[in-house]
């Protein structure tokens, strides 16, 4: 039921977590990238959008927004007019990536130029403890402190049997990658999935941000299996682009390409993290079982172990 609280989500990750946690209801602006649950956006209106033209290639992005940053233009746009006539009492926003979703000091000005006196809670999480920190914090700014703590304590219990059920096992060295023209390494929480599922990150580190590689690079850190998860990609995309990769002939001919749902499970610091922990032991352990095919698809090769 409705509390009175009248919110404005403007990170994906951030919308799903109110719904989650039974904040849904209060929830009156969200971004065009907010698509978990699906009615998110039939029921609050859409306050940002982003300058990136539909259709480009991946390379065509990276030079697109590399552009755009080095000329200190922003990649979303926060629509000050649906802003002002939302009357919010929070504003849920990031601090962590640029490229990722309106800036909180985009976020600041806008509310300023409204006289706008609502709080603003920024998030800013780099490894999974972080994200499941910020689910309680969403909670406690939203009075769903019980839900919040519910919801998190329970997605700690899931890694935490993973690297049960992972102890002892052999550790395939594996490289995610969170973009693929240029290759990107893994960033903030990632590196610490791989590792809570059993893995051997080899290209990014846990709690550090993502870094443009090149495909020697890749190569020489001597990947067991290469899971593709472009940021802001669903699974068929990750799909498409992971046979790009394989088709180019870039990577080591004897490690398993996987393709995963980036946007649900890797790249957005939510509750469903966890689901992408899962499905990589089952990735880098096929003892454990093939992993869901909803969430991650096999590209090229077979298992390892």
């Amino acid at each position: 039921m409705p509390t009175g609280r009248r919110v404005v989500s403007l990170l994906p990750s951030a919308t799903e977590v109110l719904f989650a946690v039974g904040a849904g209801d209060d929830v009156v602006g969200v971004t065009f990238e907010c698509d978990e649950p699906a009615h998110a956006r039939s029921v609050a209106r859409v306050v940002s959008n982003s300058a990136l033209p539909e259709g480009l290639s991946p390379a065509e992005i990276d030079t697109f927004v590399a552009a755009r940053m080095a000329a200190g233009e922003d990649i979303y746009h926060l629509d000050r007019a649906a802003l002002a006539g939302l009357d919010a009492t929070l504003v849920v926003t990031q601090d962590l990536c640029a490229v990722c979703a309106v800036d909180v000091s985009e976020v600041h000005d806008a509310l300023d130029f409204l006289q706008c006196r609502a709080q603003v809670l920024t998030t800013d999480p780099h490894t999974l403890e972080e994200v499941w920190a910020s689910i309680e914090a969403i909670g406690a700014a939203t009075g769903r402190d019980a839900a919040a703590a519910d919801l998190a304590a329970s997605l700690r219990d899931r890694v935490a049997a993973v690297r049960a059920s992972v102890a002892g096992m052999a550790g395939a060295r594996c490289a995610i990658l969170e973009w693929t023209d240029p290759p990107f390494s893994p960033g903030h929480w990632v590196p610490e999935m791989i590792e809570s599922a059993g893995g051997v990150s080899v290209l990014g580190v846990a709690g550090q941000k993502s870094r443009r590689l090149d495909w020697a690079q890749v190569v020489q850190s001597q990947p067991e299996v290469v899971v593709v998860a472009p940021c802001g990609f669903g699974l068929a995309e990750s799909e498409r682009l992971a046979g790009e990769v394989v088709a180019a002939s870039v990577l080591p001919a004897d490690a398993p390409v996987w393709a995963v749902d980036a946007n649900a499970s890797f790249a957005r610091p939510g509750p469903r993290l966890a689901d992408g922990v899962e499905a990589l032991a089952r990735i880098l352990h096929p003892s454990l079982g093939a992993p869901d095919p909803a969430m991650a698809r096999l590209v090229r090769g077979g298992p390892t172990v």
